[in-house]
């Protein structure tokens, strides 16, 4: 079996190759570096299984898969996806969520492949129902500063579903909720990798706004575990599907975790909440439940505590420069 991984050396996209590889598939991992780092695939390259593909699946398909063989599935994760990332190359995460899922899908469509979209919570914007299941609509301002991201996410939601009505993609696509664990991008500005290197350097975690914003958290692994069952249980094509868990905390409760976890006292500094920034933010994961036997199951302590060490490493292996402490949710 052999599966495509658009944005193969970001943050999920390494973890999901390394555990489609120890499955027992060939992978090819595609990236083309705009945010991705090429070191978080090491493990990945060490396997005979796996062949890196520098390209931009914006691009199309056929410059990308000219030298492949036809894939199985397609898990399409290609996609600034920090806060920051996403403003500075605005444009680029427009594309590669609006052109690289329609060539994405295209390829899915020619090979008979199984197509993953990966979405994002933020498709629900700030949302009025709480929790929020697949079904709601969200509240997303599709011309504010974050739109480049919300509505290419929207959009690739959009063309998959479509696809699979009109020309019988067998897509599906997975509402991620806030991920973390080791590789986070400990600059890229999101909340839990931010608030980690500020405990390890002994600074202060900043807080945006008054820290009353939940999110839920759900590590790495679990989510890649959602993925893989996503793409490989069979009479799922168009189903759309949050992945993330349940547990609902604020911003602040958070900080206090993760201090407590790093074992330093709590200091945090305040700074201006960001435009649009969604105050609540928990999954109804009901349908993931019943279709893919799937549920979160790392405790946050315990994805707090390998995502401590890893930052802890980093610096000590001067692997990484230390930014400003800078979280966004």
């Amino acid at each position: 079996m052999l599966a495509y991984v658009t944005g193969a050396a970001g943050f999920i996209g390494s973890h999901l190759s390394e555990r489609l590889l120890r499955d027992g598939w060939m992978v090819v991992g595609i990236d083309n570096l705009a945010t991705g780092d090429a070191r978080n695939l090491e493990s990945a390259r060490a396997s005979a299984r796996f062949r890196f593909v520098r390209a931009d699946v914006a691009r199309p398909w056929d410059a990308w898969t000219a030298t492949l063989d036809a894939p199985d599935a397609i898990v399409h994760l290609a996609s600034p996806a920090s806060p920051l990332h996403y403003e500075r190359l605005a444009l680029e995460t427009l594309a590669v969520n609006a052109l690289g899922t329609m060539h994405a899908s295209a390829c899915a469509e020619r090979a008979g492949a199984t197509l993953v979209y990966a979405s994002t919570s933020e498709a629900y914007g700030d949302p009025l129902e709480h929790p929020q299941a697949e079904a709601y609509w969200g509240n997303v301002n599709p011309v504010g500063p974050r739109a480049c991201y919300d509505e290419a996410k929207r959009f690739g939601e959009a063309y998959v579903t479509t696809a699979v009505r009109k020309l019988g993609v067998d897509g599906r696509v997975a509402r991620i909720f806030n991920t973390y664990g080791p590789r986070m991008q400990l600059d890229d500005g999101r909340v839990v990798p931010s608030f980690a290197l500020a405990a390890a350097c002994g600074r202060p975690l900043r807080v945006y706004g008054d820290g009353a914003q939940t999110r839920s958290f759900c590590y790495v692994d679990d989510l890649v575990d959602g993925l893989v069952r996503l793409a490989t249980r069979p009479g799922l094509a168009g189903r759309v599907v949050n992945l993330g868990t349940p547990e609902e905390h604020t911003i602040r409760e958070l900080a206090a975790i993760v201090a407590d976890v790093a074992g330093v006292p709590l200091r945090v500094e305040h700074a201006p909440l960001p435009a649009n920034d969604p105050t609540r933010r928990r999954p109804d994961v009901t349908l993931a439940r019943e279709l893919l036997g799937w549920a979160g199951a790392t405790p946050l302590r315990e994805g707090l505590r390998r995502v401590l060490d890893d930052v802890r490493a980093r610096i000590a292996g001067d692997a990484v420069s230390v930014p400003a402490s800078e979280p966004i949710a």
